[in-house]
């Protein structure tokens, strides 16, 4: 299957010259690799590209000072061409490999899109100083088999999807490449609703585990107030096949139901590695373009594309 977006480039005005993202698959997994070929034609005069890049760009919800927005912007960037001589007229085809990170957010599961989520690829083109950003061309990121295995436990236990987002910040005692995580949320079924209002499931992805970090928002009893508990647990990818994950989740989610413990305490079970977390966020715009640039590796967003991953969208789609 190929998928194909073709485009006039409107900033270099009329006669310029067009471009043709053609994607072998629109879809993939983290930490694979999306395939397909940049094609050019030439307008009605010779042009000199400086650079062609492709970006991986997504929403984030951003806390500032008046609250919470959203924001979009690149959070991956690989370059498919240097400087070339685009002739008047003339037909190119750049073959492009985009490596997914491990940490790209989930937005399809359950066999359908996750409502909240937006991702795609942008190609931008840049001659004699002016950038064409090219249009979102969406993309659908599938889980990995250990992620697909804790997504259909929950399913089975009757949690109910509500919502998915991302959220700037970072998780502490966590590792990040990224300067956002993924929130998956729960309605609970009946046999955990006496304990638990809603869950929150973030994965935190590399090429050998999971991270599974685990926020219950748990009712108050009649002499005292909810509070939020927390688990974190390690799973490698081998365990995928291994493990009953019904069994696992089901652990995780009573554990944290019959705590009595403090604020912030952590939740065990399952038999992997835990640990409390918290959720942090940047102390408004400076503090957080700061964060991000910061906490990018290298390959992620630099330069003057900083000012675009938190410019405010005014809370519309792209």
């Amino acid at each position: 299957m190929f998928v194909g977006f073709k485009k006039m480039l409107g900033a270099f005005g009329v006669g310029g010259p067009s471009v043709d993202t053609v994607l072998a698959e629109p879809s993939g997994r983290p930490g694979g690799t999306l395939t397909g070929t940049v094609n050019l034609v030439g307008g009605s005069h010779d042009v000199e590209i400086e650079h062609i890049t492709l970006g991986l760009v997504t929403r984030v919800e951003v806390e500032g000072g008046q609250g919470e927005y959203g924001a979009t912007g690149e959070f991956h960037r690989v370059g498919v061409s240097g400087p070339m001589r685009l002739a008047e007229k003339q037909e190119l085809a750049l073959p492009f490999q985009l490596v997914l990170p491990w940490e790209t957010p989930i937005t399809a599961a359950y066999g359908q899109h996750l409502r909240g989520m937006t991702m795609g690829v942008r190609t931008e083109v840049a001659i004699a100083r002016a950038v064409d950003k090219g249009d979102l061309d969406p993309i659908a990121v599938h889980p990995l088999p250990l992620q697909e295995r804790i997504l259909d436990a929950f399913a089975r236990l009757g949690f109910q999807f509500k919502n998915a987002d991302l959220e700037y910040g970072r998780i502490a005692g966590v590792h990040q490449t990224l300067p956002f995580y993924q929130e998956i949320e729960y309605y609970p079924p009946a046999q955990y609703a006496h304990g638990v209002n809603e869950v929150e499931l973030t994965f935190v992805t590399n090429p050998h585990t999971v991270e599974v970090v685990l926020e219950f928002d748990k009712r108050g009893g009649m002499f005292s107030g909810g509070h939020d508990s927390y688990g974190r647990y390690t799973v490698p990818h081998t365990d995928a096949e291994t493990a009953d994950w019904v069994q696992v989740v089901d652990g995780w989610v009573r554990e944290a139901v019959s705590q009595r413990q403090s604020y912030g305490a952590p939740a065990y079970g399952g038999g992997y590695g835990h640990g409390g977390h918290g959720r942090g966020h940047g102390p408004g715009m400076g503090g957080m373009v700061a964060g991000v640039a910061g906490g990018m590796a290298a390959g992620y967003v630099a330069g003057e594309v900083m000012e675009e991953v938190f410019e405010d969208d005014g809370g519309g789609e792209e």
